[in-house]
């Protein structure tokens, strides 16, 4: 767990208990600071350390804290605890943001910061790969994997490797990232933000917070890159996420041939574009990352013919940028509060069915398919109407393939 003595005898206020809301948590107390923490769930709370203090901040207030670390997935536009915090004094932060105040204690290092709309976690493990097989000790954290503060601090030399959503970033404020990466950006989250600059703005600030050393890489162009050598980077989509992965290996001072062995051994990342089973000549593909129509493009364009199954909780009104590929498309079937949405958006260009939950979907998909053709979860929706996550819907598709 990563400790520190600048937040030593400061009071905090932790609100949200899921993963990084606990770690955090656990790093202050462990680090001598004063804890009190929150989260509406009681089993949440009862996870937290039994040495800080259980406070309804919005019923108490926050008087006398120093600093709100707050989960990410609050939303801060819209939330009351805002307005507690602000009247109190007290800043906003995240854990990145206690991580970035640690730095000075840790061991040398550098720190990667990856934001965009797409494309941040393949290449967050993918910088990470490449660094490991080069040898050079390296984490990622942030929105990918452990939270940060949970990890054990890397040994001199080591390299953090952090996913940062634009959630992260906003309640971030002093990360001077060595080398800070902005894939791409995208309509998306537009519930959190007035508009679409201010979204792209956000992932921006990544870039403000760096000092004169830093190096920054903007929307890298991977159009002349082919990634057929490279057995989990296939596809288009791949192709920015390799260059960004090079331009970032090399701004941290791999050769080439270090580079290009990390590229070829890639493993690739669990429910994105992930090969789940090939059974009767039909391939099952788990894209549960795939939480918003453009994510989902990638996919769509990477099979010949496909039974698509899509739907969950909708970011969009609308499926535009998919229309090009639809005609791979043999048939949609549709789960979760979207369903009636998306039939009515693919209603002229696909045959949709309406099979409510995922199980349901994957017997009915599975029992058109023919060999040669691809079942695909590739949503273009959160997963929060009937899942905890991408990860338990992925985990969930994989099960019911199992299944059959």
């Amino acid at each position: 767990m990563i400790l520190s003595k600048a937040w030593q005898g400061r009071r905090y206020a932790v609100y949200g208990l899921a993963r990084s809301g606990l770690a955090s948590v656990e790093a202050l107390v462990r680090s001598g600071a004063k804890v009190a923490c929150w989260d509406d769930r009681q089993e949440a709370r009862n996870q937290a350390s039994p040495f800080a203090e259980r406070v309804d901040f919005l019923e108490h207030g926050l008087a006398g804290f120093d600093s709100l670390v707050v989960s990410p997935g609050v939303p801060l536009n819209r939330h009351p605890i805002r307005m507690a915090a602000e009247e109190a004094g007290c800043d906003i932060i995240g854990d990145v943001e206690l991580f970035a105040r640690a730095r000075a204690g840790l061991p040398e290092h550098a720190v990667v910061g990856i934001t965009g709309t797409n494309g941040k976690s393949t290449t967050t493990a993918l910088v990470t790969h490449i660094l490991k097989q080069a040898g050079v000790p390296a984490s990622m954290g942030g929105n990918i994997g452990i939270p940060i503060l949970a990890q054990d601090p890397l040994p001199e030399g080591g390299v953090y490797v952090l996913e940062l959503s634009s959630y992260q970033i906003d309640i971030t404020q002093t990360l001077d990232c060595d080398v800070a990466l902005l894939l791409n950006v995208t309509p998306d989250h537009l519930d959190r933000y007035d508009g679409f600059d201010a979204y792209r703005a956000s992932k921006e600030r990544l870039f403000s917070m760096q000092g004169e050393k830093g190096i920054a890489i903007r929307e890298p162009d991977g159009s002349g890159i082919d990634t057929s050598r490279w057995p989990a980077l296939q596809g288009a989509h791949n192709a920015q996420n390799a260059v960004a992965a090079i331009l970032a290996a090399s701004a941290l001072g791999l050769s080439r041939e270090q580079i290009e062995q990390g590229l070829a051994t890639f493993p690739g990342l669990p429910h994105r574009m992930e090969r789940v089973a090939e059974k009767d000549g039909v391939l099952f593909v788990n894209d549960s990352k795939a939480t918003n129509p453009a994510s989902v493009s990638p996919a769509l364009s990477a099979y010949d013919r496909i039974r698509w199954i899509a739907g969950g909780q909708a970011k969009s009104e609308d499926l535009d940028e998919l229309l090009p590929h639809l005609g791979r498309v043999a048939k949609a079937y549709l789960i979760g509060e979207a369903a009636p949405l998306f039939s009515r958006l693919l209603d002229g260009h696909v045959e949709t069915m309406v099979a409510g939950t995922l199980a349901e979907a994957v017997k009915a998909a599975a029992a058109d398919a023919k060999a040669g053709e691809t079942v695909l979860l590739s949503p273009a929706c959160a997963s929060f109407d009937q899942f905890r996550d991408f990860e338990a819907r992925g985990d969930a598709f994989r099960a019911a393939v199992e299944a059959l």
